[in-house]
C-alpha cells in the first residue's frame, strides 16, 4: 500500500468551472469508458445500462429550465463506476425520454455533483481539473463542517442551471444489495435550499430524488471467480500451489462460497493475530468469563480459529460456521484497528465507523497537507526532515482507517442468507482490496505472472470477473418543502427533521434493491 513519503502543500479548494465544451466531449467517449478499463481503479466492462421511470427526472428537469421547482438526487453509491452510470444517465436516458414526450430540455443534459477532495490525491490532479470542468464541487468528509464547499454546493443549489447530486451513503460499500449508513449532509442540504428560496421570496418548490443502483453479472461467471479466489489463497498465504486444484465443494458456486468462508476466517485470524502482537489488540467473544481462567479460555479459543483457518475444514465444517459468531470478531476487529489510528491522533473513540473513519482522515491530512506551514520550499533541511517524518508517521496510521473503511458494511450474514455470484463477487472484491492494500506490490505482479489468471485486470488493479449489467431506478421526488415548517420552529425540531427526512430518503432506496 503506497505511504506518503514527503509532507505537501495544503489541499485548497478547487472552483466549480462548469464547460459544456468539455462536457459533450465525455457524453461522446462514454461507451467507451462503460467498457474499455482506462485506469486500474475503474473495472467498468457494462454492456447494459437499464434506468426505470425516467420520467420522473425529465419532469423535474423541465421544471427546473420553468423555474417552478429545485431537486436534488440521492443516488446510491455502490461501486467506483457509479459515476459512469450518472453519466449514462443524464446523456443517455433522460434525453431519450424527454424527446420521446417532445420535451425540449437545455443541452447538454447534466448535474453538478460533490466528490471527495481526496480523490485527487489517488487519481491524479488531473482528475480534479476534469471534475471542476464538468460541474463537480470538493467536499472534505472529515471537516465537520466542510464551510467552503458546502457554502459553494448551497449556492449551486439555488442559483445553478443544474440539479445537484449527492450520495447520502459517503462512500462506497461494495454490496449492490445492501444499503450503508447514510449521512445527513443531504437532507440538510435539501433543507437549506428550501430556507434559502424563501428568504429570497422564490416560489420554487424543493424535491429530493432518490436513485437506486444495482449491478448484476450478464451470467454467472463462476470459473473465473475460481482463478481469482486461487489468487487470493496463493497471496494470503492460505494454500500452496500444489492445493489448488482442491476443491472444497462438487459444484463451482458451492466451491466459491466455501472458499470465501474459509478465506474470510483466515484473513481475519491473521489480521487479529497482526494487531495482537503490535498493537496488544486481544479479541473478546460476548460469552467469554471474566474468570482466572479467562488466559487459558482465550488462547483454546486462538488454537480453535487457527484450526478453522487452515485450509483442513471440510465442507461440512465450513458450512456450519456460524457468521454472526464471525461478524461480532470482524466489528471487533475493524473497532481495534480504529483505535491503533485514533491513539496516535488522540482522537475520541465515539460515533459510527464511517464517522471515526473520516475523523481520522482529516486528522492525517491535517499533518500531511500543512496548513499551518509557510511555503515547504522555505524550510531548512532540518525542519523539512521533521515535517516529512510527522506526515510519514501519519500516512502510516491512516492505513488502519483505510483497511477499516472498505469492510464497513461487510459481515457474514449478508452472504449466507444468499449465497449468489453478485454476493460472493463483491465480497471476493472487498478481500482483493485488502489483500492488494497491505501486500507487496511486486510480489504480487510475480505471481499472476507465475499463475498465468485469466482475469482482466492484474497487480493492484480491480480484476474484471465478465460483464455487467446496471439497473437504475428513479424513486418519487421527496418534497422538502413541505418540510420547512418543521424544520424551522427551532434548532431540536430541526434535527429531528433532518433525520426524519434522511429515514425517508433511506426507506425510498431501500425499494429499490432486489434480493
Amino acid at each position: 500500500m503506497p505511504v506518503t513519503r514527503r509532507a505537501a502543500a495544503p489541499l485548497t479548494f478547487i472552483p466549480t468551472a462548469y464547460s459544456p465544451w468539455v462536457m459533450r466531449m465525455i457524453h461522446w467517449v462514454l461507451p467507451i469508458l462503460l467498457r474499455v478499463r482506462i485506469r486500474p481503479w475503474l473495472p467498468a466492462g457494462i454492456s447494459r445500462i437499464e434506468v426505470k421511470q425516467v420520467e420522473r427526472l425529465v419532469k423535474l428537469y423541465a421544471e427546473l429550465e420553468a423555474g417552478k421547482s429545485r431537486f436534488l438526487m440521492a443516488v446510491r453509491h455502490v461501486e467506483v463506476d457509479d459515476p459512469l452510470t450518472g453519466l449514462y444517465l443524464c446523456s443517455r436516458a433522460v434525453k431519450r425520454a424527454a424527446k420521446a414526450e417532445g420535451i425540449s430540455l437545455r443541452q447538454p443534459i447534466h448535474t453538478h455533483f460533490l466528490y471527495e477532495r481526496g480523490m485527487t490525491i489517488w487519481a491524479g490532479k488531473g482528475l480534479g481539473w476534469m471534475l471542476s470542468r464538468i460541474g463537480g464541487v470538493p467536499i472534505r468528509r472529515g471537516r465537520r463542517p466542510d464551510w467552503v464547499g458546502l457554502k459553494a454546493a448551497r449556492k449551486l443549489m439555488t442559483q445553478g442551471s443544474m440539479p445537484m447530486v449527492v450520495a447520502p451513503e459517503g462512500a462506497t460499500n461494495g454490496h449492490s444489495e445492501r444499503l450503508g449508513p447514510l449521512e445527513p449532509g443531504v437532507a440538510q442540504l435539501g433543507f437549506w435550499c428550501a430556507e434559502d428560496l424563501q428568504r429570497d421570496r422564490r416560489s420554487e418548490k424543493v424535491f429530493i430524488v432518490p436513485i437506486g443502483i444495482q449491478y448484476r453479472y450478464e451470467q454467472a461467471y463462476w470459473p473465473q471467480l475460481q482463478t481469482l479466489l486461487t489468487r487470493l489463497e496463493k497471496e494470503s498465504g492460505l494454500s500452496s500451489e500444489e492445493q489448488f486444484a482442491c476443491s472444497l465443494a462438487p459444484t463451482a458456486d458451492k466451491d466459491c462460497y466455501l472458499r470465501i468462508l474459509r478465506l474470510g476466517i483466515y484473513l481475519m485470524a491473521k489480521m487479529e493475530a497482526f494487531y495482537a502482537r503490535f498493537y496488544q489488540y486481544a479479541y473478546e467473544s460476548k460469552d467469554e468469563s471474566q474468570t482466572e481462567n479467562q488466559a487459558e479460555s482465550k488462547n483454546e479459543n486462538k488454537n480453535k480459529s487457527q484450526t478453522a483457518d487452515s485450509e483442513k475444514l471440510s465442507y461440512v465444517e465450513i458450512a456450519d460456521l456460524d457468521p454472526a459468531n464471525y461478524s461480532d470478531r470482524l466489528r471487533a476487529l475493524l473497532d481495534g484497528a480504529l483505535k491503533v489510528a485514533e491513539q496516535f491522533f488522540n482522537l475520541p473513540s465515539k460515533g459510527t465507523v464511517v464517522d471515526r473513519c473520516r475523523r481520522i482522515e482529516e486528522a492525517s491530512w491535517q499533518v500531511i497537507y500543512r496548513e499551518d506551514l509557510p511555503e515547504l520550499s522555505t524550510l531548512s533541511p532540518f525542519e523539512r526532515g521533521l515535517t516529512d517524518w510527522a506526515a510519514q508517521e501519519a500516512s502510516l496510521r491512516e492505513l488502519h482507517m483505510r483497511v477499516v473503511e472498505s469492510f464497513v458494511a461487510a459481515d457474514g450474514e449478508y452472504l449466507k442468507e444468499k449465497p449468489s455470484f453478485e454476493r460472493c463477487a463483491e465480497m471476493a472484491m472487498l478481500m482483493f482490496d485488502l489483500v492488494t492494500k497491505l501486500g507487496d506490490r511486486t510480489s504480487i505482479l510475480k505471481l499472476d505472472s507465475i499463475l498465468k489468471l485469466d482475469i482482466k485486470g492484474r497487480g493492484t488493479g480491480r480484476p474484471r470477473l465478465g460483464k455487467r449489467w446496471v439497473t437504475m431506478t428513479v424513486q418519487p421526488p421527496i418534497c422538502v418543502s413541505d418540510r420547512l415548517a418543521d424544520y424551522q420552529q427551532n434548532r431540536r425540531a430541526g434535527r429531528i427533521a433532518v433525520a426524519d427526512l434522511t429515514e425517508a430518503i433511506r426507506q425510498s432506496l431501500e425499494e429499490t434493491i432486489e434480493r
